[in-house]
């Protein structure tokens, strides 16, 4: 199996620093991983490093609670865009969701209308540490409904991470055409193939080296 093709290379600590932003490009370079995953404020910077390979930029918006206005989120969104981002990762509001509002939906389809019209994708960080298995079904019909391109399982900022359970749940309550990532805690081949084999089509992990590495 080829986890490098699957797999987003991220780095979203609070003290990383541009020798970090850097080193994420260099070792997607090299070990031809599919993406990284890069804070805000270092978009422009891994673009530029980026250049011309064939690496998608990821970025996050809401970040990592997810109670942000959601005019702050889509803000964040278009400056990540102009800055030179492939995909967003938007954190989905838990507390208005849990609060059963109307407007959960409503804010992940403004998200994802401004991603597409800047033909750009949205991934909808669920954050399924906080939710029942009711809870991620619901969680799956509301974001495909509302145009989402990818559910992803957690930000890593929660007390657990992604559960190949969870991946299995939300793989059989989301359309065929709507992705997976699975996020949180994957440090190892196996924690990887195991997601995937569960259902996910993408994988977000700071331990990348360690996963692709001893295959190659």
């Amino acid at each position: 199996m080829n986890l490098a093709s699957y797999i987003e290379h991220t780095n979203l600590s609070p003290t990383l620093t541009i020798g970090d932003i850097d080193k994420l490009v260099e070792d997607a370079k090299r070990l031809s991983l599919l993406g990284i995953c890069v804070p805000p404020f270092w978009v422009k910077r891994a673009k530029r490093e980026i250049g011309t390979a064939k690496i998608l930029l990821v970025t996050v918006a809401g970040f990592p609670l997810g109670y942000n206005m959601t005019e702050t989120k889509l803000d964040e969104m278009q400056r990540a865009v102009d800055n030179g981002a492939d995909e967003i990762d938007v954190v989905w509001n838990v507390t208005s969701f849990k609060t059963n509002l109307p407007w959960t939906k409503i804010e992940v389809a403004k998200c994802s209308k401004l991603a597409h019209d800047n033909h750009k994708l949205l991934k909808v960080i669920i954050e399924t540490a906080y939710l029942s298995d009711e809870e991620i079904k619901k969680a799956c019909k509301l974001c495909a409904d509302a145009g989402a391109d990818f559910v992803k399982t957690s930000t890593g900022f929660a007390p657990s991470g992604a559960k190949a359970e969870h991946i299995a749940l939300m793989r059989e309550n989301l359309p065929p055409a709507v992705g997976i990532k699975a996020s949180g805690g994957i440090k190892t081949f196996d924690d990887a193939k195991r997601m995937i084999d569960a259902g996910a089509t993408r994988i977000g992990t700071s331990s990348a080296v360690n996963i692709v590495q001893p295959t190659l």
